[in-house]
């Protein structure tokens, strides 16, 4: 593995560099991102977390974990967001890895169960998520796949 996987916990410094790299995959707004990742560096709690799988200094992968990934089921939380491999890492198994350690943390931290909506069937069931239900998204007119994952 050439890569390292962390939690912006571990490394703060790296903040804005992920906030700009996950705006610029997700067209979400940068204060957005800025706002929920210095939340989660205040320690309040285990949600929000931010995740990235780093090669050197470039960020090539990441994920989120937050309450709610702008959807009605309110009662289905957290949820893991904003999963993203940079194109030219696909098919190296890193978003796998960086799902099984997001699910970690979140269990040593005492949340078991985790959601996620996505419109991707099959990749997620490799890792362990099982299909729960549809939901509608903010502003969307299709309903969307909600996946759950139990960490034994």
């Amino acid at each position: 593995m050439d890569y390292t996987i962390l939690r912006l916990t571990e490394r703060p410094d790296r903040k804005d560099q992920a906030a700009r790299w996950f705006h610029a995959n997700w067209n979400v707004p940068l204060d957005a991102y800025l706002e929920s990742m210095e939340h989660s560096l205040q320690g309040s709690g285990p949600v929000p977390a931010w995740y990235m799988a780093l090669e050197g200094e470039r960020i090539i992968a990441g994920l989120g974990v937050i309450e709610n990934d702008f959807h009605n089921r309110r009662d289905l939380a957290p949820n893991v967001c904003a999963v993203y491999t940079e194109p030219d890492q696909r098919g190296r198994g890193i978003a796998g890895a960086l799902l099984r350690f997001a699910c970690a943390d979140m269990k040593r931290q005492g949340i078991d169960t985790l959601y996620l909506i996505t419109d991707h069937q099959h990749f997620y069931e490799r890792y362990g998520w099982e299909f729960l239900c549809m939901v509608q998204g903010e502003g969307q007119p299709e309903m969307t796949r909600m996946y759950i994952h139990r960490e034994p």
